[in-house]
This record gives C-alpha cells, structure tokens and sequence, in this order.
C-alpha cells in the first residue's frame, strides 16, 4: 500500500514539485530514489528474515517449561520447544537515510541480546548500520542508516543556532554534529596526523564566530593552526611560557566571576541578569602534549607541572562560570603525566579519529563504550574528518565540516566580543596573543 502511494506520488510530482520549490525544499533534496527503491527492499528484508535471526541471534525464546527424560542410570536428555517464539516486529517506517523499526520484547528478555545481535541485523539485512536503544520499558527501537551518509558532500553548516551551539559537522543517523558546551562543557578531542583533528577545531571557529564568545588559543607549534583565525581570537599563545600566561588570566578571570556569582546569590553565570552575565569564554588547546613534554631539566619539569594544575583548575571550575575547554592532540594519555589522567575525567565530551594503536582509542572511548574503540580503530586514511564521537553515554559516527580558506579569511576578520574578562587586564595580553 505503501509503494503504490509513493508511486501515485510520484506521478503527481508535476503538481507538488513548484510548491514544495515554492517554501523552499527542491526536489533534490529529498530521498525519492530510497523511498521509492532502497525502502521496500529493506523493508521486506527485514520482515521475511526476522524469524530466523532471532533464532539464529539468540533473540528468539521459549515460553513454554523445558523437561528433562531421564534415558538410563547416568543419562539425562533436557528438551525445550522446537520452534520457540519471537519478538513481535512493528512494521519498518522510512526516515531520510533509512527506517525505524520498534520490537515488543517477550517476558524476561533485556535489551543487551539485541546490542549484541547489532551487527548480525547489519549483515542480514545489508544495511550500513543500526542503533539499538530501549525508549520505553518492553520495548526496543532499532535505528536503521541505510548507507553512510559521511561519504560525499555534507549539508552546509547552519549558522544560526543557541549561544555555544556550534554545529561542525554532520553524524551517521542524518543530523548535524553540535557540539553545545550549555550541555558538555568540556571535549577532549584525538587522532592522528592529517586524520581530522584541525579540520574539527576549525569548523568550532567557525560556527562559534557569529556568537557573542570570546575564544582564546593555545597553539604550541607557532601558531600555525589558529594564527590564521587573526583577530577574531581575543588571546593566542604560541610557546609554553605564553600558554602559562593565558592559563593564569583564565585562573584570575574564574575567580574574579566567582565573586561576582557569590556576590548576587548564583550559583553560576547562568542565573545572573542577562545585562550583568560576563561573556562565555572557549578556551582551544591544539595537541596539548607540547604543554606537558619536557627535556628533564628543572625549570621544564616546573613548567610542565604549571600547565597540567592551571589546566585541571579550569577545567574543575569553568564550566559554572562560563570558561570551556577544548584539548586537542594525538595522545592524551597518562605517559604525558598524572595530571592528564585528572583532566581526561573532566572531558565528557569525547571525538576520537583515526588512530595508529588500540591504546590511542581506548584512552579516548574506553570508559565510555568498548564499542566505540572498535569503530574508531576502524578508520582509514581514506577518511579524513570522521570521527567516532561520545557524550552523555552515546555515541557515533561524525565527520566534520571542511573549512576554505575563504572561511578562514572571513572568520580573521571579524572582531571578537568586546572586553570579555571582568578580571580587568586588557591593555596587558600574552605574549604572541592579541588585545582584546
């Protein structure tokens, strides 16, 4: 019944067309070719080959008692149903890039068979991926992506959006990859050279542009990633003992709105009037370890020790008080310190990309999900900017926007928020930074 609607549907394409073109949605836009071919075939895969993967997954279950016959002195045959019973199936609905299909679970069954028959379901049903979740009690939703939506050109990033909102890129269900700091504050951000990892932080730039944020680098390698965002970063520090400098401003600056929060009864810059809430600050840090590397002598040792508390300490208090942090590099490991280990826990935000070991992954996504550091270990080199991403107990497939130099120029152009520390040091930026 469904086909013939999508047909008749079809064949009336001349009379709905120029008014869909008329609210602004073309025809190209839409995923006629899937729910016209890709979904009925999917969907009859899945409905004639249910039966058998969950006998085959052990997703099928015996309602009736098992017995046992006793054969002889020492032998006993214990027998159950031959053909036990499964899960009723919903019939699949078609999304944009794929289907939805909710499975009634039988008396005494988990969701965790169904997590673990994931990708058994990819297989049989010869799709790119599915998303087991349990929305409701009894119920099981599995979220099917037909193919990888990562492949080709992505949508274009929207601009607009909430304050600290910063949509870079796109994830495998067919949504916009946002990273919002309002919900995780804190992202840790890995990978391997050339795998992404640039790319990300400068689709962040990007979208956090247009907002009423301050950004402030830290880039140990010169400057050569964020120098070319040029003024719209209010701070830049291009060597350790300018990241020190910067790292103890934003200590200073936490205080300073400590006091300010205590002073008016919030308990952080969100409950204040919006006229007095001091304006949100992003601190980006690309590959970290340059923060914490020394050659063994004193003063590198102090250094380095310097960087890991002021660090921990932001990332501890920042996040009531509007300071967010975003650590990029290759390893975040415990070999650069034990304060690393501290600050990894204070990430919530996870973006692992393509890894040269297990180790890189499993620092990344391993108190997360074990399956996710099998995916991230699964990236190519043919896979420049995606990415496995983890935050508030779920996770994905991403791959970020591709930023232009023409981006990049526009974005050095625009003049960031204007005096964002309330702390009261302007007129005395890092050295290498820039005045606000």
């Amino acid at each position: 019944m469904l086909v013939g609607l999508a047909v008749v549907g079809w064949l009336a394409r001349r009379w709905w067309e120029p008014r869909l073109a008329a609210r602004g949605l073309a025809l190209r836009d839409l995923p006629v070719k899937w729910w016209l071919v890709g979904y009925p075939q999917t969907a009859a895969r899945i409905v004639f080959t249910w039966r058998r993967l969950c006998q085959v997954a052990n997703l099928a279950v015996s309602l009736r008692a098992s017995h046992q016959r006793v054969l002889g002195k020492d032998t006993v045959v214990e027998g159950r149903a031959l053909r036990p019973s499964v899960p009723r199936l919903s019939w699949p609905m078609p999304t944009r890039h794929g289907l939805k299909v909710r499975v009634v679970m039988l008396p005494g069954q988990t969701p965790a068979p169904y997590y673990a028959a994931a990708r058994a379901m990819e297989h049989a049903w010869r799709v790119h991926s599915v998303m087991v979740t349990s929305p409701r009690r009894g119920h099981v939703l599995l979220t099917i992506t037909a193919a990888d939506p990562l492949t080709g050109e992505l949508p274009a990033a929207e601009r607009a959006g909430e304050l600290l909102a910063a949509d870079v890129g796109w994830c495998e269900e067919g949504v916009a990859f946002v990273i919002d700091f309002r919900r995780t504050p804190h992202w840790m951000i890995t990978g391997a050279t050339q795998s992404g990892k640039s790319t990300l932080l400068a689709a962040l730039v990007r979208a956090l542009a247009p907002q009423p944020v301050a950004l402030v680098g830290v880039d140990c390698k010169g400057g050569m990633e964020f120098s070319g965002f040029g003024r719209r970063l209010t701070l830049l520090a291009t060597s350790r003992r300018d990241a020190i400098e910067v790292l103890e401003r934003l200590v200073r600056e936490i205080q300073a709105r400590t006091q300010v929060c205590r002073a008016a009864g919030a308990r952080s810059v969100w409950d204040l009037p919006e006229k007095a809430r001091p304006v949100p600050l992003v601190l980006l840090v690309d590959e970290i370890a340059e923060l914490y590397l020394t050659d063994g002598s004193r003063s590198e040792r102090e250094a380095a020790e310097r960087c890991g508390t002021l660090l921990l300490r932001i990332a501890q208090l920042g996040a009531a008080l509007g300071v967010y942090l975003v650590a990029a590099g290759q390893r975040v490991g415990s070999d650069l310190g034990v304060r690393v280990t501290s600050l990894r826990a204070q990430l919530g935000g996870r973006v692992a990309h393509r890894a040269h070991d297990e180790a890189s992954a499993e620092m990344t996504l391993g108190d997360i999900n074990k399956d996710a550091v099998v995916v991230a270990q699964s990236i190519t080199e043919d896979e420049q900017g995606v990415c496995v991403v983890a935050m508030q107990g779920r996770w994905t497939r991403a791959r970020s926007h591709l930023i232009s130099q023409e981006e990049r120029a526009e974005i050095a152009a625009t003049d960031p928020p204007r005096s964002p520390f309330l702390s009261g040091m302007d007129s005395a930026p890092a050295k290498g930074g820039q005045r606000e």
